[in-house]
């Protein structure tokens, strides 16, 4: 967790002032950084990263989740505008008080991300054929991911497929309790860049468990490197997915229709192959280019209307006071 940097910004700020502060951070930090830009009138864009409010539940403090959920509000509320991945958080944080707040998505590196990746040699290490279903997670093994319910729907799986691998990516907290429970699981500990895309792409079905999640970027890379998904249907599952077209998706609080969901794929090959094809079809257009360009969009419009309410504060003040103005803007602070 960052600490305040107040004094630091505002003496970088002042030397070299920007013309727009992204916060993406909702720390310490983070909270410094959007004081010193409204000490010196920059405008300011805050993101909304992660549900802390939900994740303190797993963790043994969910008496806190209130207070941690009006901190989050009051944070981001104190920016210009708030950036969210997707609609449906867009209008779950207009429903409890936020102002002001944008979708800008996400996007996949495709040259990454891929079915080209696919790799014989790694199944054949992790001792499946092409006959095979290799089940993959990748993320953090810890509370808030649900894991209970990952592991619940690979034996649910196994009743239906014999020939089944699951194959775990990622560490966390609970790493060496399911290391130790689950030793049929295949844990490969945590990948990243090709190895992690090779491991995607090599594997046949994702299933993403959780419920605290602001997007899931495992979830489109699992769409860009052509597996069935299972998840629930929120987040980019809800933004990206249509179930049974392009993945399995359970109703929040339903864990029972996410295992169904899970068995139908395992047992359906025809149903498998129909959603893994459709789903890295619509990641094909999930690009990075088209993000940063709703990016750009959304902080030249905010500085464009800073600039626009600047120059009308200016107007409106006596002659002296707007001289006093011109000069600050210039001249060393």
């Amino acid at each position: 967790m960052g600490l305040p940097a107040k004094r630091a910004l505002l003496r970088a700020w002042r030397a070299k002032r920007p013309d727009v502060v992204q916060v993406v951070t909702e720390g310490p930090l983070g909270a410094s950084a959007i004081t010193a830009a409204r000490r010196l009138g920059l405008p300011v864009v805050s993101e909304f990263h992660t549900r802390f409010h939900d994740y303190s539940r797993h963790y043994g403090i969910g008496l806190l989740s209130k207070i941690i959920a009006g901190y989050l509000r009051r944070l981001h509320n104190r920016s210009d505008c708030t950036l969210v991945p997707t609609l449906e958080l867009k209008e779950q944080l207009i429903g409890v008080g936020y102002k002001h707040v944008a979708v800008v998505g996400r996007g996949i590196d495709l040259g990454l991300f891929n079915p080209g990746r696919r790799s014989a040699a790694l199944r054949r290490a992790w001792g499946a054929d092409e006959r095979d279903v290799v089940v993959l997670y990748v993320g953090r093994l810890a509370p808030e991911k649900n894991l209970r319910l990952f592991v619940e729907a690979c034996q649910a799986m196994q009743s239906v497929a014999t020939r089944l691998k699951v194959v775990v990516v990622g560490d966390g907290p609970e790493g060496d309790s399911l290391r130790t429970s689950y030793r049929e699981f295949i844990f490969a500990g945590m990948q990243t860049g090709a190895a992690l895309a090779e491991y995607y792409a090599s594997a046949d079905v994702f299933l993403f468990p959780s419920l605290t999640e602001t997007f899931g970027n495992v979830t489109t890379e699992a769409m860009a490197s052509r597996l069935a998904i299972v998840a629930f249907d929120y987040a980019a599952a809800r933004q990206y997915l249509r179930h049974r077209t392009s993945g399995m998706l359970a109703p929040i609080g339903k864990p029972a229709r996410f295992i169904d969901g899970a068995v139908k794929l395992a047992a359906d090959l025809d149903l498998r192959e129909r959603v893994r094809t459709t789903a890295a079809e619509t990641a094909c257009n999930l690009t990075w280019d088209r993000v940063v360009s709703d990016l750009e969009g959304t902080l030249f419009d905010l500085v464009e209307r800073s600039r626009r309410d600047r120059l009308v504060t200016s107007s409106a003040l006596p002659e002296r006071g707007r001289l006093h103005r011109a000069e600050s803007d210039h001249a060393p602070l």
